[in-house]
């Protein structure tokens, strides 16, 4: 009875309401909320440092474009340590399996936090990059939140642009509570030369993270194992009720029953090579994937950077002159009036196909980067109207990287979702790290050029999306 009530729960949360269509169904509550608690601690974690790192790496003898770089190189060596987690992916203890890639971001968020605190006692430079370093292990964790969305094995078709919508979702909620959190903790002062305003981002998120991997541990539950052999029913159940069965015939009057010729593995395409995998994606379906790939690189080079310039070009204009504290409260309140809209999309995705999705954000942020550079041009840069560009860049850029991998799942085999969301997360970290350091860069290059670049990002986008409008439509949900 037990196990039939357990089986009825997982059914109501696995196709929530849609019991006979697969294509609806969803992973296990727990499981989901664990997934989705994790983006939203890595994206915290990626964001807390932003509003005061600059002031830190001053501090120990740095500069702006080496905060950029403690900002955006993690990226990089989340892109090394994935090369080893998914080769260790491929052994049959950990084929498609979420556990371990779990439990080691959570170690090395642990580590990495540590190591950024300490840096002020030992009053050592690169401590603070060797500790985002190590952290960058754990942000190798976003490719596998990524890839439980739109696995298969566990989310239907029509469910993937959803469940990408709630990443999207944390990653605007972590875009607001790290330069917050930061900025806020970066008033609790100087006094105490361990916990202070640079090192105490650093401490709060190992604390955060260490309570997260007690209950990760308990409540989530992995993706099941895949069959392995077929279970053999008796010859009386497999053949016609009305044919007299000889108890005492041997099995090879019946080839087909034979236990030898009964396969133990998946039927095709499973088994076929990758190379005869990779021979039947069409051209179109090439388009799509470095149409995906672009836009996925473009959208968060663009947020990087201007995450990481806002403080450095509020600082330098004398009109805005911000401290740490106020230039998190002002990329936060970008974030927190997003987040109405981000939640909309959440609703609004089962209905709006994905390309017009995709379009849509593009087209709100490409016109926040114009006012942008209209506005510096004639010398009319305060508060009010650099805050409505970084609604704009925020809101449209972030709205776009709901439906790269999204898209990709629906329009290619299901064997290919893990090797879709390792070409989608190395977009990923390519532009966050590019354009951490672009934007730690951006003052001493010209914000002219700042802007420039990213307008011929879209641009580019834009060309490659118009060229492939029809081969981007695929299932809404």
């Amino acid at each position: 009875m037990l196990r039939l009530l357990q089986r009825r729960s997982h059914l109501r949360w696995s196709t929530e309401g849609h019991a006979d269509n697969p294509d609806f169904k969803l992973p296990r509550m727990a499981s989901l909320v664990t997934i989705t608690a994790m983006n939203l601690l890595l994206q915290t974690s990626f964001f807390i440092i932003v509003s005061s790192s600059n002031k830190y790496a001053e501090y120990l003898g740095g500069d702006a474009t080496f905060s950029g770089i403690v900002i955006g190189i993690p990226t990089v060596f989340s892109g090394l340590s994935l090369i080893p987690m998914t080769r260790l992916g491929l052994t049959r203890l950990y084929s498609g399996k979420y556990t371990m890639p779990l439990h080691v971001s959570c170690a090395a968020a642990i580590l990495g936090n540590i190591l950024y605190a300490v840096a002020y006692r030992a009053n050592f430079l690169y401590l603070i990059l060797i500790g985002r370093c190590v952290t960058g292990v754990a942000f190798s964790m976003f490719m596998y939140c990524k890839r439980y969305c739109t696995d298969p094995r566990i989310v239907g078709i029509r469910r993937r642009t959803t469940l990408a919508s709630c990443q999207v979702i944390c990653q605007g909620l972590g875009m607001t509570l790290g330069p917050f959190a930061g900025g806020l903790l970066y008033k609790v002062g100087f006094a105490n030369s361990i916990f202070n305003g640079y090192t105490s981002p650093g401490w709060v998120m190992a604390g955060l993270f260490a309570v997260f991997w007690v209950c990760a541990a308990i409540w989530f539950e992995d993706v099941p194992d895949e069959p392995q052999s077929i279970e053999l029913q008796p010859i009386s159940d497999l053949l016609p009720t009305h044919l007299p069965i000889d108890k005492h015939a041997d099995m090879a009057e019946f080839p087909v029953l034979a236990p030898s010729a009964v396969s133990t593995r998946p039927a095709s395409p499973v088994n076929e090579t990758f190379r005869e995998q990779l021979s039947q994606i069409t051209r179109s379906q090439w388009g799509v994937i470095v149409c995906m790939c672009w836009f996925s690189m473009g959208c968060f080079f663009i947020l990087g950077s201007w995450e990481a310039g806002l403080p450095v070009f509020g600082a330098s204009v004398p009109q805005l002159n911000w401290s740490p504290y106020a230039a998190g409260n002002f990329i936060a309140l970008g974030g927190i009036t997003c987040f109405p809209f981000l939640l909309a999309n959440l609703l609004l995705a089962r209905r709006i196909q994905d390309r017009k999705l995709l379009a849509f954000g593009s087209f709100l942020g490409l016109a926040g980067l114009l006012i942008f550079l209209s506005l510096f041009a004639a010398s009319k840069i305060n508060y009010g109207s650099l805050f409505a560009c970084w609604w704009s860049v925020a809101l449209g850029f972030n709205l776009a990287t709901t439906v790269t991998l999204s898209l990709l799942s629906k329009q290619l085999p299901p064997e290919w979702n893990s090797r879709t969301s390792l070409a989608i997360q190395y977009s990923n970290y390519t532009g966050r790290v590019t354009g951490a350091i672009w934007g730690g860069s951006g003052v001493s290059v010209g914000m002219k050029n700042f802007v420039g670049l990213e307008i011929a990002i879209v641009g580019i986008g834009a060309v490659l999306f118009t060229s492939l409008w029809r081969d981007l439509k695929a299932k809404t949900g």
